[in-house]
């Protein structure tokens, strides 16, 4: 399986999924850090990868996505954003109610 197929497996069989840098508990750069905790803010069960562990996701999510930054969430196969919009969908509680409703 190459590495589009592999991002599409992930991204359409976990309801949530946050592609970052490093772990959700070993971050490596402040933006997947501030995403993450919003996540679990939420209550969110979420799946990661780890796109510094797997240069092949780095490389070919920004294809996939059309997103060139790290982290980037999926909620129910769409993509979400990164860490900016997260935030501001947090501050307004449409992370909370869509995670939410993901793990319905």
């Amino acid at each position: 399986m190459d590495a589009l197929e592999r991002i599409k497996n992930i991204v359409e069989t976990n309801p949530i999924v946050i592609f970052m840098k490093g772990t959700p508990q070993f971050p490596q750069c402040g933006f997947s850090m501030r995403t993450v905790e919003a996540l679990k803010a939420c209550g969110a069960d979420f799946h990661s990868v780890d796109v510094l562990a797997e240069p092949e996701m780095r490389q070919n999510l920004p294809r996939f996505s059309d997103w060139p930054t790290f982290p980037q969430v999926f909620i129910n196969g769409e993509l979400v954003g990164g860490c900016d919009i997260v935030l501001g969908m947090y501050q307004s509680g449409d992370l909370q109610r869509m995670t939410q409703e993901a793990l319905a």
